[in-house]
């Protein structure tokens, strides 16, 4: 179907204010009288706290408020589960776990008061590694877990588990007893940062009258609020929380992190205050992406036929599972284990572990990387020790239409065999054999749209101007410029004739902010049927006007059309509509998902790597990636998503990490923790995929969170492509490829 505006690449419509400096970011916000805060963090990683002294910081000029954890009601926060004081009141679980706080006249004055507090630690024995953490006699970490509001029952005999999560279907005894070889490989991944430019801020006012406003560096503010309801006591009518731009997320910006502390710190100096973290404190206590130990046991017949497939995956959770989204305060990476393959028999054993180390939260595709890494890495050993090719072992098992999931999902419109297809041609793996030293790999993922409840609102002016209400953050991926198509589309008029806004909490009903790539499947689609019921209402004032039924009325080109006659513009139905109900049209919506159509979207990457063998060096020349996409809404933002992906993945891949000596981050600065520069980034080929099957407005598909899972994968299938090396860990790096090949082993023909 041809569109105006759906499927064209239409700019950023808040790309002008980024790139010369308008936008307004939390820590940017101008309030009268505002105070500074800042937070003192443990220096150890598990000890019990012997003694908080803050005298001294309260006697300093210009400090109006110092806090400790004894100086609070025993209140404990999370996202679901809430096992995180505000401040360590009787021990400190990680190196930088908020102990106390200050309040003052500038952030010097409020540093400088920071190191008059005068704290004494009693240190116990600590566990950072996730599986001698669960083992009979490990340190205990929380002592009364059960005792946490919302904590998931879990096994008593395996200490210091967060959760743990069953997902299984079919026989597995049946599976592996019909399986002519069984493999077996543990694969791990590192600790790592989101790393978002913008590190956390907020900012709190509590008014004469007890009326409390936020405003937070935060992807969820409906749900920021609500949490501050009921973790501080406060009644839900009485917060505001200003919806802000967003300096990037990928899913580390949902949490209350210190707005707690910035709240009892305003409250008990009686002033307005501003909290920004600088980047050490980002990595150092903001929350992390899972490390993850995956074991996977998989049977097959002597083809290459699938047979079973017995995972056993250790999320290390960090000291607090305050950070988590998901109702079972688990990572959901394994839940879609092997998702795209026919699998007779799977089990996904999930534990998640608390640890010595910073929390760990939701980060870009939860669990997915860490346990795509694994599954498609066994992929090819299996293929190699099968002598078979990689592309012909997935082939051989890929799920064709009328195939239920492992987990039992029925599907329509599977295009999974089609992506990879798309994905090898454009690559020019059928076509081009890599030169010496050089290799390929390929991997593949699958992922379904997320929906949910939202709430918008449009305004219709009398010169036929239109303004779109929404409650969504934006935290970078164009989702602004996407739902003003969708409302433009709707109405027949040009995208610059739709104004798109953000207010605070009260403007609207409810918005579950962004994350999971739902947002335009959410919020956009609660945009979409405002602008329908509006345009029924429009289309009510035509038909008058025209002199014929509703159901004779046509939109075309922008024009409301009768059988006969030329029309009415949309700006003339404005002002006739605006004129008879005596002034602008608002109109509210909210939007409750029903049972959309059972479909998914594939995605499959391939990757090709040239390795020095004298030093290890892993140079990624290309990176080729399709996807299964539905219908693109917005072709540039689109691209966009995909290539920031690839590049999210390849940091993930290679270099991102950070390691903990003796319970510290040793990353801690940018210099040091790693990201993909402009020099790091290879050639990037995309290949799209599109039918209207998507369950979003106009058939679409969710995108921000395919790209980056499979690269991983694809690269370290790639380097054994390339040189014979099998690397079972993350990040891929020249040390462990040079030491791989320095050990004594077959010859090889380099």
């Amino acid at each position: 179907m041809s569109y105006r505006t759906i499927g064209k690449p239409v700019p950023r419509i808040e790309g002008q204010e980024k790139v010369t400096g308008g936008t307004q970011f939390t820590a940017d916000v101008p309030i009268a009288g505002a105070l500074w805060g800042k937070v003192l963090r443990s220096p150890v990683s598990h000890a019990k706290i012997v003694k908080v002294d803050t005298s001294k910081a309260k006697a300093l000029p210009g400090v109006h408020a110092a806090i400790a954890g004894a100086d609070l009601a025993p209140v404990f926060v999370g996202i679901r589960m809430k096992d995180m004081p505000v401040l360590a009141r009787d021990r400190v679980r990680f190196v930088g776990d908020p102990v106390a706080a200050v309040a003052a006249e500038s952030r010097d004055i409020a540093e400088e008061a920071l190191g008059l507090i005068e704290i004494e630690y009693e240190e116990v024995p600590a566990v950072f590694d996730p599986t001698e953490a669960m083992r009979p006699g490990a340190p205990l970490i929380h002592e009364n877990r059960l005792h946490y509001k919302n904590a998931p029952s879990v096994p008593e005999e395996i200490p210091n588990l967060q959760s743990v999560s069953i997902k299984k279907n079919g026989n597995l005894q049946d599976g592996f007893k019909r399986a002519a070889r069984v493999f077996e490989h543990t694969f791990r991944t590192q600790l790592t940062h989101h790393g978002y430019l913008e590190p956390h801020a907020c900012v709190v006012r509590i008014d004469p009258d007890g009326k409390v406003e936020v405003w937070a560096s935060n992807k969820s503010p409906y749900a920021l609020r609500d949490l501050l309801a009921d973790d501080l006591g406060i009644p839900k009518n009485h917060i505001k929380v200003h919806i802000m731009s967003v300096g990037g997320d990928f899913g580390g910006k949902a949490s209350l992190i210190d707005v707690p502390i910035c709240y009892f710190l305003a409250q008990r100096s009686g002033r307005p205050v501003k909290m920004a973290l600088d980047y050490s404190e980002e990595l150092m206590a903001a929350a992390h992406r899972h490390p993850a130990v995956i074991t996977l046991r998989t049977g097959v017949e002597a083809d290459g036929t699938l047979c079973a497939v017995q995972a056993t995956i250790i999320f290390s959770g960090g000291a607090y599972a305050a950070f988590k989204i998901s109702p079972e305060v688990t990572v959901l990476g394994g839940r879609r284990l092997g998702s795209y393959y026919r699998i007779p028999a799977v089990q996904a054993t999930t534990y998640c572990v608390y640890t010595n180390h910073v929390p760990c939260t939701q980060t870009r595709t939860p669990g997915s990387p860490q346990v795509v890494f694994a599954m498609e890495s066994q992929m090819d050993i299996v293929a190699r020790e099968l002598g078979l090719d990689p592309i012909e072992i997935r082939t051989k098992n890929l799920l064709k239409e009328g195939d239920a999931s492992p987990m039992g999902e029925r599907w329509q419109n599977i295009a999974v065999r089609e992506t990879l297809k798309k994905a090898v041609q454009a690559s020019g793996w059928r076509r081009v054999k890599p030169g010496k030293h050089r290799g390929r790999g390929i991997a593949l993922y699958e992922r379904g749209t997320p929906s949910g409840k939202a709430s918008a609102a449009i305004t219709i002016e009398a010169d036929g101007a239109i303004t779109l209400l929404t409650g969504v953050p934006d935290v970078g991926p164009g989702f602004y410029t996407v739902v003003q198509q969708i409302v433009s589309e709707t109405l027949g008029v040009a995208p610059e004739n739709v104004r798109v806004r953000f207010e605070d909490t009260d403007s609207l009903p409810y918005d579950p902010g962004t994350g999971g790539s739902r947002s335009t499947n959410t919020s956009g689609h609660a945009a979409y049927k405002a602008a329908r019921e509006l345009r029924a209402k429009l289309t009510e004032v035509a038909a008058r006007r025209l002199g014929c039924g509703i159901q004779e009325i046509r939109l075309v080109n922008g024009r409301w059309k009768a059988p006969k006659g030329k029309g009415i513009s949309f700006d003339e139905i404005a002002r006739i509509a605006v004129e008879e109900n005596g002034g602008p049209i608002s109109h509210l919506t909210l939007y409750e998902p029903t049972d959309g159509p059972p479909v998914t979207s594939f995605a499959a990457q391939v990757a090709e790597v040239e390795v020095d063998p004298e030093t290890g060096q892993i140079a990624v020349r290309k990176i080729t990636t399709a996807h299964d996409a539905g219908v693109v809404l917005n072709t540039l933002t689109f691209q966009g998503q995909v290539d920031g992906g690839v590049i999210n993945g390849l940091g993930f891949a290679l270099m991102e990490e950070n390691p903990i000596v003796e319970g510290r981050i040793t990353t801690l600065n940018l210099g040091d923790f790693k990201i993909p520069c402009i020099k790091d980034i290879p050639k990037l080929t995309s290949v799209v995929l599109q039918s209207p099957t998507g369950p979003a407005p106009f058939q679409g598909k969710s995108i921000g969170e395919m790209p980056n899972v499979p690269t991983a994968a694809a690269i370290a299938n790639a380097i054994a492509d390339a040189m014979g090396v099998r690397l079972f860990e993350l990040p891929l790096n020249a040390e462990k490829v040079y030491w791989d090949l320095k050990r004594e082993k077959p010859a090889r023909s380099l």
